[in-house]
């Protein structure tokens, strides 16, 4: 019985496509947000290097002031740590990612929801090309009023004057 309930699951899944909106929407929000992440978190290790790089001298020929050197120390730690927590949280979103992915499975809702969105779409579309149809319509109307009093207007112009003489 195990046989058959496996044979039809990967009988059932097996020619479905596992790209659905839900796994589109995950990627176009987490790539992003893991890349800037990962671009941060190098940023500010640069900038801790840069600094210690820096400091270091100034620590050293001020070495008698103990203030400023815990105060270094400290922002060092500091940039240490949230460069740090920078790269842990970008790598365990792409982590996440990559796990959603891979579980994930097509709902059984979306085409209907596609049915939905396509039918909605035409009707929309229906609507736009009558009223399109109708607003051309009624130029056309109002040009061609227009020429024939246009062409009308010259004509009386002439007749009036003509039978005023």
């Amino acid at each position: 019985m195990a046989e058959t309930q496996q044979h039809n699951y990967y009988h059932d899944h097996q020619g479905k496509d596992t790209n659905s909106t839900s796994q589109i929407l995950a990627i176009a929000t987490l790539v992003p947000f893991g890349a800037s992440l990962l671009i941060l978190a190098g940023f500010t290790l640069t900038a801790t290097v840069l600094g210690l790089a820096i400091a270091t001298p100034l620590f050293i020929f001020f070495s008698p002031v103990l203030v400023p050197a815990a105060l270094v120390i400290g922002l060092a730690v500091t940039g240490f740590l949230t460069s740090g927590a920078f790269g842990v949280t970008s790598l365990s979103s792409f982590a996440w990612m990559a796990n959603y992915l891979r579980r994930s499975r097509l709902p059984e809702r979306l085409p209907g929801q596609l049915q939905y969105a396509r039918d909605l779409a035409q009707e929309t579309l229906g609507n736009l090309a009558q009223r399109t149809k109708e607003a051309a319509e009624t130029g056309i109307n109002k040009a061609q009023s227009m020429a024939s009093e246009a062409v009308k207007g010259p004509e009386e112009n002439q007749t009036s004057s003509s039978s005023s003489s």
